[in-house]
């Protein structure tokens, strides 16, 4: 914009001119970091987008439910064939078979026109289930739409419109050049009141608002509210560079909260939609979890960084290619992994069937495996962590001993019972926890199995005791655990040894 440029070449000639009365001999005068200054209206930017932001009304038809309930009887009560009968089989008003009655339930939304053929993006929350979805544009148009696909993790839906004419359409921007403080507006439908315009700055980038693995929002205090879900974010060159999808309030509305699927982690999904008409993501098959700094110093990492294995999938693609837990994970694809919230994303948005390298730091070493990536849609319709089923042998004679705050077992079949252990579970049975015990601060409860000290498999609590005595001689502040639960799911546990 002018007035900027302007600004920016009158500070810069009033540099020079100091700097020239200083004398050529003086000190040069510092250059001077000019923002870049608020424009004089948005209303330029506002008219060349709003005519491809659109409103969405999505309807679903819902059975409502009885106005009276069903009388709740005595077990076995004579009665209750009779009742069953009458409210099962017969209407309310005592017709036989009347139709339970339906409603239905509206939700209005926002979304924008990205193809001048009639693709549209939105929320998918905002559509739901719906199966009656319309479309209203800016000059009042109202057209039925289909649903190309909807991915849940990243809220995304693809909606496709039949027009007789081109439709107004914006483009992506890259929102990995958006930077905290550079200016936006939101466009949406806010509590269903129409096209409506708020601007604002990138407040942050990459927060995570919930427990989506692939959660890296751009936050702005561009005014966002209820129905403003599925509208654009954009950039002061009229590109989206994020899709508005939550939030922070206490009451509903807008207190200068909001967040945004980035579009550079739309896209991908966007493209998978359209193609297949649903998503295609990557899949590693490993169950992660943070490397803090107790954990580090455990397993020599210096500082916390990487994600940490704490469970393979027996029938995932890390299994084949070598990787085990207590394996860190520091580079995938060669793309840095700085924590473990990291991993899922890069793999996410890695291409199924690809071979990419894996970098992992194994008991103070690094390593590289190579891994062929599956499809995470088919993983997650497998079991998530099948057992090994291993088991027999002879059990363990119960032998107590007291180890970091913990009264440790053998696993007997009569210890199985009482704590509902699974047979695959191996390791040593946790008795009892000292209240007062770093132990008992990392939340390690009677019942758990410790299965490996130090990345070591332990059987007896005597191995326990001379592995935690080792550490203390080598100087450790920690002993990392690997702790199952009765039904098998490990996790990492570093416990002080002070």
């Amino acid at each position: 914009m002018a007035q900027p440029i302007l600004i920016t070449l009158r500070r810069t000639a009033i540099a020079a001119a100091a700097a020239a009365a200083l004398g050529a001999g003086s000190i040069a005068a510092p250059t001077l970091a000019i923002a870049r200054s608020a424009p004089e209206s948005f209303a330029d930017l506002a008219e060349q987008v709003t005519d491809a932001v659109v409103n969405i009304s999505a309807s679903t038809t819902v059975t409502e439910q009885r106005s009276v309930p069903t009388p709740q009887l005595p077990p076995g009560s004579p009665f209750q064939e009779f009742f069953d009968d009458f409210f099962n089989q017969r209407g309310q008003n005592g017709e036989q078979g009347a139709p339970r009655p339906q409603r239905r339930s509206n939700s209005l939304g926002s979304g924008f026109v990205v193809d001048p053929s009639g693709l549209v993006i939105t929320n998918n929350h905002v559509i739901g289930d719906a199966n009656d979805v319309t479309v209203i544009f800016n000059d009042g148009r109202k057209l039925k739409a289909e649903v190309v696909g909807k991915d849940a993790k990243v809220d995304l839906a693809v909606l496709r419109v039949k027009s007789d004419k081109p439709l107004k359409s914006v483009k992506f921007g890259d929102s990995d050049k958006s930077r905290i403080g550079d200016w936006v507006i939101a466009i949406g439908n806010p509590f269903g009141l129409g096209g409506s315009v708020s601007a604002g700055i990138v407040s942050a980038r990459n927060r995570d608002i919930s427990d989506q693995s692939y959660g890296h929002y751009i936050q702005t205090d561009a005014a966002i509210n209820k129905g403003n879900s599925g509208g654009p974010l954009f950039n002061m060159d009229g590109e989206v560079i994020g899709i508005n999808t939550a939030i922070l309030s206490p009451s509903g509305g807008s207190i200068g909260i909001g967040f945004s699927v980035p579009s550079n982690m739309a896209k991908p999904v966007i493209d998978q939609l359209v193609q297949y008409g649903e998503t295609r993501r990557g899949w590693l098959g490993v169950r992660i979890q943070n490397v803090d700094d107790a954990i580090a110093e455990s397993l020599g990492l210096g500082s916390p960084r990487g994600a940490l294995v704490a469970g393979i999938d027996e029938k995932g693609p890390a299994k084949p290619a070598g990787i085990e837990a207590g394996d860190v994970i520091v580079k995938f694809d060669g793309v840095e992994v700085k924590e473990s919230k990291d991993l899922p994303r890069i793999v996410g948005q890695t291409p199924v069937g690809k071979e990419v390298a894996v970098g992992i730091i194994r008991k103070g070493k690094e390593e590289t495996k190579t891994v062929k990536l599956g499809r995470l849609e088919d993983g997650e319709k497998q079991a998530k962590f099948a057992s090994n089923g291993q088991g027999g042998g002879e059990p363990e004679k119960p032998a107590i001993k007291k180890a970091l705050g913990l009264e440790l077992s053998g696993l007997t079949d009569d210890l199985r019972r009482r704590y509902s252990i699974k047979d695959s579970v191996k390791g040593v049975v946790v008795g009892r926890v000292d209240p007062n015990s770093p132990a008992a601060d990392k939340r390690i409860q009677p019942g758990d199995v410790i299965v490996e000290v130090q990345q070591e498999p332990v059987t007896t609590p005597d191995a326990v005791a001379r592995r935690i005595d080792a550490l203390k001689k080598d100087g450790k502040k920690s002993a990392l655990l690997l702790v199952a639960n009765a039904q098998g799911e490990v996790r990492f546990v570093a416990v002080g040894l002070d």
